[in-house]
């Protein structure tokens, strides 16, 4: 979705992309003439917070961080919440937005109600962004573009995946909740986000999905995204239940001024530049 004013962006060489989460922020800057990533970070919050406290973090970046006071060519937000559905393009009607959410999710009779199309699969995903932080983009720099965060997700790993034919979970992992992703011959099966607080909520919820959808451990694989390492808590349960473990990769191909710590990290915030 773009969101377009009469101000345009001065012209810039630079790419801004600001993905949003009651957990915190992430930010990444692409310099379009280098194909070069030049700033990325991310501000992370102990607990749960408000829209309201997360806006306040991120009028607080812009303050703060020279690299975020520069003009931008385009901007990119990306709203992480679990108060999203997929809908068939095919049964989609845009009068029927908030009727497609509200049997998946708690929404209030206020809430905007926004979707992307996801062509690759010939779906639309119906979601309520975080509108206080779209009206603060918009009054500070005009035009700019918002996606929800599943599906840039969502978009990338079926890109991924559409000339193979293995059945693949990947898993999103985040601090506090987590998305899967399954596919089978390029194929979307299953979205869906769970919040866990450890470990064995963790692996209680793949192997649930697993057996929900007739998936054999020791045949599946099970690709991780996200914040998780190399045996980790979350990395050395799913490994002692699920025999086929990987670390995806993102595949980007820009340079880096400096290098995230793991080619699986940052996942939807690059890829959707």
């Amino acid at each position: 979705m773009a969101i377009t004013s009469k101000n345009e962006h001065i012209k810039s060489n630079k790419n801004l992309s600001i993905q949003i989460s009651l957990n915190g922020l992430s930010f990444c800057i692409l310099n379009t003439e280098s194909h070069t990533v030049v700033f990325l970070k991310e501000i992370t919050s102990e607990k749960r917070e408000t829209p309201y406290k997360i806006l306040d973090l991120l009028i607080d970046a812009f303050e703060t961080e020279k690299a975020l006071q520069v003009p931008f060519n385009d901007i990119q937000v990306i709203h992480e919440n679990e108060l999203a559905t997929l809908v068939p393009d095919i049964l989609f009607q845009e009068d029927n937005l908030a009727d497609y959410l509200k049997f998946n999710s708690k929404i209030l009779r206020s809430d905007f109600i926004s979707f992307d199309r996801i062509d690759i699969n010939k779906s639309v995903n119906v979601y309520v962004p975080y509108v206080n932080i779209n009206n603060y983009i918009y009054e500070q720099f005009g035009s700019f573009s918002y996606k929800h965060f599943s599906t840039i997700l969502i978009q990338s790993i079926l890109e991924l995946e559409q000339n193979e034919t293995d059945t693949k979970m990947y898993v999103h992992v985040q601090k506090t909740h987590f998305e899967i992703v399954v596919v089978k011959n390029g194929e979307l099966l299953l979205y869906n986000s769970f919040e866990y607080a450890t470990k064995e909520d963790f692996i209680y919820y793949v192997l649930f999905t697993a057996e929900q959808l007739q998936l054999n451990p020791d045949t599946l694989i099970l690709s991780f995204l996200g914040t998780v390492a190399n045996n980790d808590a979350l990395h050395t349960i799913a490994y002692k239940y699920i025999r086929h473990i990987r670390f995806a990769q993102r595949y980007d191909g820009y340079k880096y001024l400096e290098k995230p710590k793991s080619n699986h990290a940052f996942f939807t915030l690059i890829h959707s530049l």
